[in-house]
């Protein structure tokens, strides 16, 4: 496993990191469990949540995947061993079941959101502290173009930072982090923190994949001259790129048979880039998900790749791609696609 820091931090990071939101949803606790130990056998020390996981988010099951990870916690020990992420929800009508009164990202939801995380987690601290998404109407979850509101009565990114240097300074959050941001986003933050002694963003966690790649036009940049680095989810755009989709085909159990709301992932254009990639690594002898895991986790702005599974056969391969080093005419094959086809699944 290779190790790269988290920001300007002390802390290093595996490059591939355990995504959990299927703990609880489409894995049982004792699955989740079995990952975990697979996971840090094979030199993961990196494990990302949420509040609101497992997906897709409901009342009846929020917070299950947490739990499942403090119960892990608390039969094997190791507490140090582990870089621990969570996160906690910005504003939306869709998890106004989160806590009573509007959920926002003020100091009000902020404590509650990280006291019942850290219950649910079994442990006194988290290592990283990351806003979901950003409490102002901006463009995420596939939205590209930007459409400004001088209306928009969010919470003011100092407000918020504020509040989250409150619980740093209580010890209950090592370093914090953003995620689904846009680059104005960010250098607000890190500008507010330089100005105010705020604690200082250290990861940004985004989508990027080879359908995927909007983070390089204005994200890259600010993550290797801020030393804040991508943490890459939906590196396989749901599984859409191990190919297992293609023809129409709907395997069981798998995230997009099973959850329509995702289909962002599987449009025409996508499904057609998708043939391209799967074709592509085919003739290279490659899997074709340890391919683009492969080519995600050599990019230079990033920190960790996300990677999700729900069967420890996947969660071994997920693990060799991020580690396989393509070769330079697969990585010029992969950009041609690219240009043919950027960007069909933001």
């Amino acid at each position: 496993m290779h190790y790269r820091p988290l920001g300007q931090t002390d802390l290093q990071v595996s490059a591939a990191c355990l995504g959990t939101m299927t703990f609880g949803e489409q894995n049982t606790e004792a699955e989740a469990h079995a990952q975990l130990d697979r996971a840090l056998g094979a030199g993961i020390n990196f494990v990302d949540t949420a509040e609101m996981y497992p997906v897709p988010p409901r009342a009846d099951t929020q917070g299950r995947t947490e739990a499942y990870i403090g119960s892990w916690l608390a039969r094997r020990g190791g507490r140090d061993r582990l870089v621990l992420a969570t996160k906690v929800a910005g504003p939306g009508e869709w998890v106004s079941y989160l806590r009573p009164g509007e959920v926002r990202l003020d100091r009000r939801n902020i404590e509650a959101a990280l006291d019942a995380s850290l219950r649910r987690l079994r442990t006194d601290y988290v290592d990283l502290y990351q806003l979901h998404w950003p409490d102002r109407e901006t463009n995420f979850f596939g939205r590209l173009g930007y459409q400004h509101n001088p209306e928009d009565r969010s919470v003011p990114l100092a407000e918020t930072l504020e509040a989250l240097a409150e619980v740093v300074r209580a010890g209950k959050v090592r370093h914090v982090g953003l995620s689904n941001e846009t680059p104005w986003g960010l250098m607000r933050c890190l500008a507010l923190a330089e100005q105010r002694g705020l604690p200082r963003m250290v990861s940004i966690q985004n989508p990027y994949s080879l359908l995927n790649r909007t983070f390089e036009i204005g994200l890259a940049e600010v993550a290797l001259r801020e030393q804040c680095g991508l943490l890459a989810y939906s590196p396989l755009a749901f599984g859409v790129l191990s190919g297992k989709y293609l023809g129409g085909t709907q395997p069981p159990r798998a995230r997009l048979t099973l959850f329509e709301r995702f289909n962002r992932y599987s449009n025409p254009e996508a499904q057609r880039a998708t043939a391209d990639y799967v074709a592509l690594a085919r003739r290279h002898g490659l899997d074709p998900a340890q391919m683009a895991l492969a080519y995600v986790s050599s990019r230079p702005f990033l920190t960790s790749t996300i990677i999700g599974a729900t069967t420890l056969e996947q969660l071994d391969s997920d693990i060799a791609g991020c580690l396989l080093d393509l070769p330079a005419e697969v990585v010029a094959e992969i950009e041609a696609i690219h240009t043919r086809q950027p960007n069909p699944a933001p």
